[in-house]
């Protein structure tokens, strides 16, 4: 066997050894290489862990370590084994095993120094010594094989040392000032330690290893910060690889200065997979009506690395106390998921005065995902926000600002599948749809729909559709659902079931179309449905209460119905050109539409009678169907024409420097202005109905959009006999015969500093320009249960430059607004138009430096004279520590909390989150 080293030139020398020697040297470097494999593989910290470390250190050379210390890692003691008398068997029986497995290779840059009477080995600049997969690299690395010891440390000069040691295992690395270890005894000593494990580095002055289960490390530091703008500093700890880490008292520094933050002493499980354990409480100093209390403690279950679960709760000293279950679960290629279950047990006031009142709140939110990769023509998906209808305005520890301004919560879980080679497809859907404010809850459990993509039976041959039979299509869809009406009060008890509805509608249909008259598109259409129920309605007169029973009776009842039309439409085109200035034409595009339809009178046939009052002669009409829970038949005779007038306007802009070679603009003036109404041959009276009327159009570089609805009717209107608006078939004597009911205009305007750049084209490139999108009015959720301080801001940080440099002189504040303007009309004929809604709301952005943020959002109320919700946040990137600050400074809502905490997840405990809850008041 030989070891190979590299000289300047990296030519080979090779050199043998007697047995014995060999043996000795190949023993000894293996247990260094090994050891510092094991040892630094092995120093990684859970997400639960609260780290330390101590004081970095300058280089230390060999000649100052203390005597001591080079006799105790250099020294060998008898072990009392070897006195005692050997077995024969082991000696004779038994080989020692090969400790060196793979060729070891040395390399240096400037030389390497053979010291036959030192019997040492040094080698200088850019020292590289390599094993397996360790790789131990170092400015200068010495290797004693009278002392059996390894040194490694950094080249001195003038500007200091550089090429400080690193060793690295596979993914592993650590970097340190100095290191000596001793192969026969496995004992080390390293100087200025610096390792990274995950999110959390280690500095450590001085680490001593005592044997393969016990490490000691002085003055050690843990930190998150590479720059060490905080870290957790502690004078002594005791590390057992693999198993867990004993520290002594540990003080939390801020910029090197001592905070009062101090733990007697801590223990540290290592692992590298997550570890169950206890979830420190936030003392919450609460308000008059729950006093103080505890918030958010509880334990966390590492259930397996597909899904944990977090339980915490709340306690007050008036009463009031809360639970929460948490858990995300995860699997790689098939499913992702989170689950969330509140519940609070609210008080309020002294038991036995008059203002005691006592309520049980609760939320579950599910959220289930399905990776596309696992099955391709199957999906399932879950969205589930179900609970109490008051939860979130009640709730001690839930400010989600969003769902206070809302007033509905709605689920759906969804299964889906598509039969390969078959035009079907299958949906499975259970939804729920509940009003806060009513406290009504509406839910189908389950609804199933088969759906037939549309067929061309009659098509030719390869799928040709030149005539109107071939391009004849047909299509199918069943519908099936169970339905439950319910309130909060009733909801999961049996009393939910008792008005419960179920049925099922079968719907067929084809429709084609062919060219008439070169200009015009003919399309016939012909739709059948079926309508099955599996309950129905029986109404009988209760002479003893003068009222009308309605008894529900489950059995099956079917109806039918079916329609036929047909429509005629085509496109006119105007174009207006102009010879002077930029601006070259004007396009108007007419697209008038006109309908014809027919559908009998199905309701008649099924038509009963009941006695309505004490009088024979007074009787009332109704179907078994009408409460069903697809309606009742269609009612009346419908041969109605129907019209529509679509309407767009574009214009051709040259562009402004006429030599260039950019070609012309085109600009949309009117996005769309639409006319519909229709005329029912078969009434005999109000045969028009409403004209409504839409139009739309974007300005400003589609930056502000403008959106205009309304109705016009051509009928006169009186008052009926309770007062209310009762139309007559007379008409208007107005302009046009059309009197305006109603009508809503809104506009979205948003504007950025980057809107005022120059030559800075694409610069937004990705971002979402479209001014019909919703803007953020409400703001972001404040949530005292996120234990890592995250908040969702109205600024984007998602792709923020973490490397931000503030400028001083001329510095940019980056900002944006949001702008919308809102206002109702509506006119019932008898009294003079109100405006029922006049409102302007605004929300924005403000960047004062690279890492000071403000959000804003608001709004004001023209009719009602006062401001609407208002919202306003602060962010501070502190480097490896984050601030936030919410604000809704009145209102129903008024609160505001503050956060101030470690970015890593690994030290999430370390923060301090203070928040002032709305003033709950329990109905």
């Amino acid at each position: 066997m030989f070891i190979k080293f590299g000289g300047a030139n990296n030519a080979p020398y090779f050199y043998s050894f007697t047995k014995i020697a060999f043996k000795a040297l190949q023993t000894n470097l293996s247990y260094i290489l090994l050891f510092c494999c094991f040892f630094f593989a092995k120093l990684s910290f859970s997400q639960d862990i609260k780290s330390t470390n101590g004081i970095v250190v300058p280089l230390v050379e060999l000649d100052t370590v203390s005597k001591k210390e080079v006799k105790e890692i250099t020294s060998i003691k008898k072990d009392t084994l070897l006195l005692q008398k050997k077995d024969t068997i082991i000696i004779d029986s038994i080989k020692p095993k090969e400790s060196i497995e793979d060729l070891i290779t040395h390399i240096a840059k400037d030389y390497t120094i053979q010291n036959a009477k030192d019997k040492t080995v040094t080698l200088y600049n850019e020292a590289n010594i390599t094993y397996t997969d360790i790789d131990l690299k170092a400015g200068i690395i010495v290797v004693d094989y009278i002392k059996n010891t390894l040194f490694a440390k950094g080249i001195k000069d003038s500007l200091g040392y550089t090429q400080l040691p690193v060793f690295k295992q596979g993914a592993e690395e650590s970097e340190q000032d100095s290191m000596i270890y001793n192969f026969k005894t496995k004992k080390a000593l390293i100087y200025g330690l610096k390792t990274k494990q995950g999110e959390m580095f280690t500095f450590g002055k001085k680490t001593k290893r005592v044997n393969d289960s016990t490490i000691y490390v002085r003055d050690i530091k843990f930190t998150t910060s590479e720059k060490l703008d905080y870290y957790i500093g502690t004078s002594k700890a005791k590390i057992i690889p693999g198993k867990k880490i004993i520290v002594g008292g540990s003080q939390l520094y801020l910029a090197d200065v001592p905070t009062p933050i101090y733990l007697p002493f801590a223990y540290f499980p290592i692992t590298s997979t997550s570890v169950s354990g206890f979830l420190i409480p936030a003392f919450d100093t609460g308000s008059s009506s729950r006093g103080i209390g505890f918030q958010n403690g509880g334990y966390y279950f590492a259930i397996s690395d597909y899904v944990d679960l977090a339980i915490t709760g709340d306690a007050y000293s008036n009463g009031s106390w809360g639970f929460r279950a948490n858990s995300n679960y995860n699997k790689r290629y098939r499913f992702s998921g989170t689950f969330n279950f509140n519940f609070e047990n609210n008080i309020n006031g002294i038991r036995g005065f008059d203002d005691y009142l006592k309520s049980n709140r609760y939320n579950l939110r599910w959220s289930h995902n399905q990776d596309a990769k696992a099955s391709p023509n199957s999906r399932f998906t879950a969205s589930v926000n179900l609970g109490s209808s008051k939860f979130f305005r009640e709730s001690q520890n839930q400010f989600n600002v969003a769902q206070t301004q809302t007033n509905t919560l709605s689920s759906s879980i969804n299964y889906s599948k598509t039969f390969v080679g078959t035009p079907f497809n299958l949906n499975v859907t259970a939804q729920h749809q509940q009003n806060t404010n009513t406290e009504k809850i509406t839910m189908t459990l389950p609804a199933l729909s088969v759906n037939m993509n549309r067929i061309y039976p009659f098509a030719g041959k390869g799928g040709v559709k030149k005539n109107p039979i071939q391009k004849m299509g047909f299509n199918y869809t069943l519908d099936s659902k169970y339905l439950i009406n319910t309130t909060d009060e009733e909801f999961l008890t049996a009393k939910m079931f008792e008005t419960s509805r179920s049925g099922m509608q079968h719907k067929t249909g084809t429709n084609t179309n062919f060219k008439a008259l070169k200009y015009f598109t003919v399309s016939p259409s012909a739709s059948y449905e079926e309508t099955w129920q599996f309950d129905y309605i029986q109404k009988k007169y209760d002479v003893n209460e003068n009222v009308i029973v309605t008894d529900t009776l489950r059995g099956f009842k079917s109806f039918r119905e079916y329609n036929a039309g047909v429509s005629l439409s085509t496109n006119v085109y105007g174009t207006f050109n102009f010879k002077k200035g930029r601006l070259k034409a004007i396009r108007h595009t007419f697209r008038p539409s006109v309908s014809y339809s027919y559908r009998p009178d199905f309701e008649e046939k099924y038509l009963k009678q009941v006695q309505a009052s004490n009088n024979p002669s007074d009787l009332q009409d109704y179907t078994v169907f009408d409460q069903g829970i697809y309606g009742k038949p269609s009612s009346g005779l419908s041969n109605s024409i129907g019209i529509s007038l679509n309407n767009v306007l574009e214009a051709k802009v040259a562009p402004k420097d006429p030599d260039s070679d950019d070609e012309d603009e085109k600009v949309s003036i009117l996005n769309n202005l639409n006319f519909n109404s229709s005329y029912n041959i078969a009434a005999d009276s109000l045969r028009w109905s409403p004209v409504s009327f839409s139009a739309g159009t974007r300005l400003f570089k589609d930056k502000l959009s403008v959106n205009l609805n309304g109705s016009f009717d051509p009928y006169k209107v009186i008052a009926s006999s309770n007062g209310s608006p009762l139309r007559i078939n007379e008409f208007n004597d107005n302009f046009l015969g059309l009197r305006l009911t109603n009508a809503s205009l809104t506009a979205n305007y948003s504007i950025s500093s980057a809107d005022f750049k120059k030559d800075k084209k694409g610069e937004n490139k990705g971002e979402n320009t479209d001014p019909n999108n919703s803007q953020d009015v409400i703001g972001a959720d404040i949530n005292p249960t996120d234990r890592f301080g995250q908040r969702n801001n109205t600024t984007n940080t998602s792709k923020e430059d973490k490397n931000k440099t503030a400028k001083l002189y001329q510095a940019e504040i980056p900002w944006s607004i949001n702008l919308a303007y809102s206002t109702g009309y509506r006119n019932n004929g008898l009294e003079s138009g109100d405006i029922t809604v006049n409102s302007i709301m605004f929300s924005g952005n403000l960047e004062l430096s690279p890492k000071w943020k403000m959000g804003y959002s608001s709004g004001y109320d023209v009719k009602g004279g006062a401001f609407t919700f208002s919202r306003f946040n602060f962010t501070r990137d502190l480097d490896s520590w984050n601030l936030n600050f919410n604000w809704v400074p009145f209102g129903t809502n008024s609160s505001y909390t503050f956060f101030i905490g470690v970015k890593s997840s690994i030290l999430s405990d370390l923060k301090w989150d203070k928040n002032k809850p709305p003033d709950r008041r329990l109905f």
